[in-house]
Parts: structure tokens; sequence; C-alpha cells
């Protein structure tokens, strides 16, 4: 074999292997290939190694199959009460069927902007502003809603769409600021007077409760007091009584003594006159002196001149 043909064989070995090698394909992952043959579609292939027929078989697509995002840029909308507004969406879709995703629509993703942006005029159409605001979440699931059911034919699932900004009008936008303004001032001046009132009520009820206080304590002081002159009268009455009595006793005694002495008719006389003198001590306006006494005034005359003679 001559040299010609060994490099011709070489040549043809080469072309074979680079043919086979440029048919070879490795699918990575949340990916897959739209595989056609001769202008038709005849399979998707999923993740791994695969080989397509050469010069016959080519790939048509490569299909994320991925979760992605979709930021579309604002669009203008107007409310039931005639505001107009610019609003920017996010949708979250995902591409459940490859092959409805490459044949079902010409551009996906233009498809679904426009249907993005038609979708929520029809939805704001029907609130007015303030529900606009107020709504965002009530808007997302109706979008999300509306725009799953409509891609579902073009194999894409939308998982949810937000609202990313809502852009009234610039005089829209003062006068909710006023508005919001005027509500916090409002705000304060309630909390203001509330504090005030709980002020003023805390006040009083102190007030109350000094009174009270006061009160118990004069009260408390009075009792005291009044037992106090209680006490006093009792010790007074008591040390009366006492004293009552111990004159009391020593009457007794002295009249005991008398008796147990055997005293004569003279000497009680005598002291009887000694007891009407002590009750004529001067401050007795009118006397009456008993008969008795008359004669022992006599005796008593005569006894002191006899005991003069004597001395």
């Amino acid at each position: 074999m001559d040299t010609g043909t060994i490099i011709a064989i070489l040549v043809v070995v080469f072309i074979i292997l680079m043919i086979i090698i440029t048919n070879i394909r490795v699918v990575p992952q949340a990916h897959a290939f739209i595989i056609e043959r001769l202008g038709a579609y005849t399979g998707t292939w999923g993740v791994g190694l695969h080989v397509k027929v050469p010069f016959i078989d080519k790939v048509a697509k490569n299909v994320l199959l991925k979760e992605q995002v979709a930021d579309f840029p604002p669009q203008p909308v107007i409310t039931k009460d005639n505001v107009t507004m610019s609003i920017d969406t996010v949708v979250f879709f995902q591409i459940t069927d490859p092959k409805l995703f490459a044949y079902g629509v010409e551009n996906p993703m233009i498809a679904i902007e426009n249907l993005t942006a038609t979708t929520l005029r029809n939805i704001i159409g029907e609130l007015e502003l303030d529900q606009t605001l107020t709504s965002r979440e009530t808007i997302n699931a109706k979008m999300r809603s509306s725009l799953d059911l409509a891609t579902d034919p073009w194999g894409i699932k939308v998982n949810r769409v937000e609202l990313k900004n809502i852009m009234p009008p610039a005089a829209i936008r003062d006068a909710m600021e006023k508005q919001m303004k005027a509500e916090r001032e409002r705000r304060e001046a309630i909390l203001k007077a509330e504090g005030e009132k709980k002020s003023t009520i805390l006040v009083a009820e102190g007030k109350k409760e000094s009174a009270i206080l006061e009160a118990e304590a004069e009260k408390a002081a009075a009792i005291l007091n009044a037992e106090a002159q209680k006490e006093a009268m009792i010790r007074k009455a008591e040390g009366e009584a006492e004293a009552i009595l111990k004159v009391q006793q020593a009457n007794a005694e002295g009249i005991k003594l008398l008796n147990e002495s055997s005293p004569s008719d003279a000497i009680l006389k005598i002291k009887s006159l000694e007891a009407f003198a002590k009750a004529a001590d001067g401050k007795a306006t009118k006397i009456i002196i008993p008969s008795e006494i008359q004669g022992l005034a006599g005796l008593a005359k005569s006894v002191t001149e006899v005991v003069g003679k004597d001395v």
C-alpha cells in the first residue's frame, strides 16, 4: 500500500471521527434540547449524553427549564375614577413543556409582556385609585391567575406576579402627602389630648387619694384623742375613787380606834364640836346649831376655865 492510499484512509477516518464528535451532545441540568429531523419536530432531549444523525437532525432550540424572572417596564393604566398612573410588573415563570414553548408562540417573552400589560389595564380599570393603592395582593393574585391560564398553551407556568411600583401623577402624590400629613397631625392631636386627659385623671385621682388619706388620718387622730381623753377620765375617776376610798378607810380606822378606846360622852361631844367647827369654817352663810352642840359649847368653856385656874 503506497503512501497516498494510507494518507487517504487517515483523512477519511479523521473526517468520520469529526462527524461523530460534532454530533454528540451533552444536555446539562435544567435544560432541554428540541430536535428537528429534516425540519420536523422529532423529540426533546433531556439531561445526559445524546447523538444525533449527521446532516439530518439538528438542535432547533435550547430551552431553559429554571424559573425565570421578567421585569417589564412601567405601563400606563387608567383607574375607574379616571386617574392615569404608571405601574411596572415583575413576572416569575417557568417553562414546563419545551415543545409547546418552542412552537406555541413566536417570541414568547414579548407575548408575555403584552399579555401582562393588557391584563393589568383590565384589572386596574375596575378599581378606583384608593383601591389600587391598597389592593396589591388582590391585583397580584388576579394577574397570576389570568396569565397562567393564557400562557398554558405555550408551555409556560406563571408562578407569581408582583406589582413593583405604582406611580400616580405628581398632583395626586402631592394631595396624598398633604392628606397623610393632615392625618398624622390629627393622630398627634388625638394622642396629645388623650395624654392630657390621662394626666388630668391621674392628678384628680391623686388629690382624691390624698384627701381620703388626710380624712383617715384626721379620723384616726380624733379616735386616738378620744381614747386618750377617755383614758384620762378613767384614770382621774379611779384616782378620785381611790382617794375617797382612802378617806373612808381613814375615817373607819379613826372610828375603830375611837371605839376601841371606849371614849366618854364628853370626848364624843368634843369630837362633834370639832366636826362642827370644820363645817363652819366661814364659808357657810347660815349655820343651824343643834341643842347638844350648844350644851357642849358651855361644857367646853367650863373645862377651859378650870384648866386656866389650875395653871
